[in-house]
C-alpha cells in the first residue's frame, strides 16, 4: 500500500444535535472538549530539577455559537441536578485524494452559560453557549479515539486507569 502524502482528515463541514434535535444550518462554530492533563511540579530529595507529573485531568468544557436565539437551546439551561443534556457533533473529514471520513463526538453535560451577547440592528447577533461536560467520546470512522467520564479515560478503547481502579479494588 502506498504511503499517503497528501493532506488527510481535513475538517470540511460539521453538524450538531442538541438534546437529539438537529441544528442543521443553525450553528456558527463549535469548540470541542479538550482533554487536558492536570499537572503539578514535583521536586523531591535528590532531584536537581522539577518534573511535571500528571494527576488526572482538568474539567471538560464544550462551547458553541449561534446567530439565532433558539428557544429549544435556551431551555437546556437551568435543568435540575442529575439531568445531563446529550449533544452530538459530527464532522466530515475529507482527504485531498477525495477519501471521506466521519468524526463523531458524543457529549453529555450541563449548559452553564447562555450568553446572548450584543444585539445591534443591522448586525448578525452572536449567542454563545457553554456546557460543563460529564461524558465525552470521539470516534473517527467508527473507531474509538477517546472516551472520558469522571472515573476513566480510554484511548483507542484501552483504559488508562484500569490498573489504578484495580488497586483501589473497584
Amino acid at each position: 500500500m502506498a504511503e499517503k502524502t497528501l493532506p488527510s482528515y481535513i475538517i470540511r463541514d460539521c453538524m450538531m444535535w442538541a438534546d437529539r434535535v438537529s441544528k442543521l444550518g443553525q450553528i456558527g462554530d463549535i469548540t470541542v472538549p479538550v482533554p487536558e492533563a492536570k499537572r503539578e511540579d514535583v521536586r523531591n530529595a535528590g532531584m536537581i530539577k522539577a518534573r511535571k507529573v500528571q494527576l488526572g485531568y482538568e474539567a471538560l468544557e464544550f462551547k458553541f455559537k449561534m446567530p439565532g436565539l433558539d428557544p429549544q437551546i435556551l431551555k437546556l439551561h437551568g435543568v435540575k441536578p442529575g439531568v445531563d443534556t446529550p449533544f452530538m457533533v459530527t464532522g466530515a473529514l475529507v482527504d485531498e485524494d477525495g477519501t471521506t471520513h466521519s468524526a463523531v463526538l458524543t457529549i453529555r453535560g450541563k449548559m452553564y452559560k447562555p450568553d446572548h451577547g450584543t444585539w445591534k440592528s443591522g448586525d448578525l447577533a452572536e449567542n454563545d453557549y457553554a456546557v460543563d461536560v460529564n461524558y465525552y467520546k470521539l470516534e473517527i470512522d467508527g473507531a474509538e479515539i477517546y472516551e472520558m467520564d469522571d472515573f476513566d479515560f480510554k484511548v483507542g478503547g484501552v483504559s488508562q486507569y484500569g490498573d489504578i481502579r484495580n488497586a483501589l479494588l473497584l
